[in-house]
């Protein structure tokens, strides 16, 4: 990502509705995961360190960040509650291999040119019976100038995804689309931003509060249905991969 992608992250991910809900979302998956209680967790790609705190509910977290701005503002808004190095996945990664319970990459994997590289370092990281979530933007046909500002590779299918999964040799234990309800008026307003071709999301920034309040319960309650089953269509994905 870009520099001034990662500022905006920065003064943004604590209170958008889109940041909000999908830790909700997640926080709602891993308590699912019967992970032990002293999980050793890893987030691959922390940027500036949004979903720690959410992830610290399950278990120890470490993180890495090849981004030196990025990884400079989570140690700063964590203060230093985290082990988050510095590193590059898949070739320079500063995690000794068997080492976590769980490996998250979310929103990573499709900025990573060699993502089956990157998918397959993940699993490698992982103890016996260990667990890789994994979460990144669905559907080509939506790419825009905004997917090339945060320096987005590709967008992703179910079956991309799972095609990537398989080619790496690991089990697809489970794969669901989500930011599903509010669909119709993301794909409008990406579709819009194509047309205009603005290099700039339509609402990225924070709305105003009784509207961001709304958007973040509508979207949270996807977690009720990602509880115990799928979705079967929206502009994100969400898979839990094991070792084969």
């Amino acid at each position: 990502m870009s520099p001034d992608a990662y500022l905006e992250m920065a003064d943004t991910e604590a209170g958008h509705w889109w940041f909000r809900g999908r830790r909700d979302i997640l926080a709602t998956v891993l308590s699912g995961l019967a992970l032990p209680p002293d999980a050793s967790i890893l987030e691959i790609g922390s940027g500036t360190g949004g979903n720690l705190d959410m992830l610290s509910q399950f278990g120890k977290v470490s993180a890495v960040e090849m981004d030196d701005t990025a990884l400079q503002l989570a140690r700063e808004k964590t203060g230093g509650a985290y082990d988050i190095r510095s590193g590059r996945c898949p070739d320079d990664m500063p995690f000794a291999e068997g080492s976590f319970d769980l490996v998250c990459l979310l929103g990573c994997l499709e900025h990573i040119a060699d993502d089956d590289g990157a998918l397959d370092c993940a699993a490698r990281m992982l103890k016996p019976g260990g667990a890789v979530l994994v979460t990144v933007p669905a559907y080509q046909w939506l790419w825009s100038r905004h997917d090339v500002f945060l320096h987005h590779q590709r967008r992703y299918s179910k079956g991309s995804l799972q095609a990537l999964v398989s080619c790496c040799g690991l089990r697809m234990e489970r794969i669901s689309y989500f930011n599903t309800l509010l669909s119709p008026l993301a794909i409008t307003a990406r579709l819009s931003d194509q047309l205009r071709g603005s290099e700039k999301a339509t609402g990225a920034g924070v709305p105003a509060r009784s509207i961001n309040n709304a958007l973040h319960a509508l979207f949270s309650t996807e977690r009720h249905w990602l509880s115990s089953r799928s979705l079967p269509f929206g502009i994100s994905l969400m898979a839990i991969v094991r070792a084969s």
